[in-house]
């Protein structure tokens, strides 16, 4: 099972392939919309990452698919050019397990 990356920026996609997950960029709402489509289809794909900028292009359809798809798992990440604060991962995780560290 495989990972695919929608990106809004060269440099996450670059640092996600570097990784081994393959992706693509897209400019525009429609783009990744068809390219989700796609990406849906092929059974390899079993996680498909996008960045928050490109959630915020398509956010209803992606909250749909993410809804009903029982194969395919979408996750957000978020962006070089996102405004998050400087600790959001660490804040992250720790509202979402309780845990300080």
């Amino acid at each position: 099972m495989k990972s695919f990356l929608i990106s809004d920026n060269i440099d996450t996609l670059i640092g996600m392939r570097l990784s081994g997950v393959d992706g693509v960029i897209c400019q525009t709402r429609e783009e990744v919309l068809k390219t989700i489509e796609e990406k849906i289809k092929d059974v390899s794909i079993g996680v498909i990452v996008v960045t928050d900028i490109i959630k915020n292009m398509a956010t209803t359809e992606i909250m749909e698919y993410k809804i009903k798809l029982d194969k395919t798992l979408i996750v957000e990440i978020p962006s070089i050019n996102s405004k998050y604060e400087k600790n959001y991962i660490t804040k992250y995780i720790r509202d979402s397990i309780g845990v300080k560290f």
